[in-house]
């Protein structure tokens, strides 16, 4: 079987619900307490044995400071990880461009051409947290390293689930799960409607034939659901899993409310800031 080497990170969304923050520079570099979006995606693909990335952007987006090679600094601040300044080491990088916003199976498509194999698909603005190590012992997410064993051992299309609260099943792609095979998938049902609280995450193992898939499954066939058209070819033939990230943390970048909740989140699960942020916070909240 062919070992999962790319990993396709779409970052072409201009992020209007974070304006103004988002019109002066992306969404995926915003910073989670101390270290950008970015740079836990890039570590995660990493570790998840990936050589490739792929970053699919839109022409008004750059990433190129955040790709930098800033080990230079490391001297100023020597107790933090050194790898952290320079997330691509050891990566291949390749910048693809999405000129108009038409969906995520279209922003695949667009890397495509220079993927080898099976690959991952990570979401930019989505980031998966089940470590939170402190930044001088920086430990990456092992979500995506889940995700291609699993692949490894059936050979066929995996994706990365997690179970929302009841008042949010309407902003996701909902899926029922038996095992681990996905027979049903619901995009953002009614409480009502939804086969369960699994929601898709932002993470997936596509195979080798999707780009031939993807063109019969066509954007201008299904808009903005190609990719879920995509999933419900595999689930249709019975060949679409599921992996359930327990013990994991969710963290959206794509607006105020949500990125402000994952830095306190994220601040209180820190052993570096857990103490002193709680007894600040209590504080606070008292007065």
């Amino acid at each position: 079987m062919d070992t999962v080497r790319d990993a396709v990170l779409i970052a072409a969304g201009l992020g209007t619900r974070m304006f103004p923050a988002s019109a002066f520079s992306s969404k995926e570099s915003l910073p989670l307490v101390d270290v950008p979006l970015l740079t836990h995606l890039l570590f995660e693909a990493k570790e998840a044995g990936v050589e490739r990335i792929h970053i699919v952007t839109s022409p008004s987006k750059s990433f190129d400071s955040l790709l930098e090679d800033r080990r230079d600094l490391h001297a100023l601040r020597p107790h933090l990880d050194e790898s952290l300044f320079h997330a691509v080491a050891d990566l291949e990088v390749h910048v693809h461009l999405q000129h108009q916003p038409m969906g995520v199976g279209n922003a695949i498509e667009a890397a495509l051409h220079a993927v080898e194999g099976p690959f991952l698909v990570m979401l930019g603005d989505t980031l998966m947290m089940d470590m939170h190590a402190p930044v001088d012992d920086f430990t990456p997410s092992g979500c995506s390293k889940r995700l291609i064993e699993t692949y490894m051992s059936t050979g066929e299309a995996t994706v990365g689930l997690m179970e929302v609260d009841e008042n949010v099943v309407s902003q996701y792609g909902i899926v029922a799960l038996e095992g681990q095979r996905i027979h049903q998938i619901v995009e953002k049902p009614t409480l009502a409607a939804a086969p369960s609280r699994l929601a898709l995450c932002g993470r997936y193992v596509f195979p080798k034939e999707t780009q031939k898939l993807l063109q019969t499954y066509s954007y201008e066939a299904h808009g903005d659901l190609q990719s879920i058209a995509l999933l419900q070819h595999w689930m249709n033939d019975g060949t679409l899993h599921g992996v359930v990230f327990d013990e994991t943390q969710w963290y959206d970048s794509g607006a105020p409310l949500l990125w402000l909740k994952a830095q306190v989140d994220h601040a209180l699960r820190r052993p570096d800031y857990r103490d002193e942020f709680t007894d600040w916070l209590n504080r606070r909240l008292d007065n």
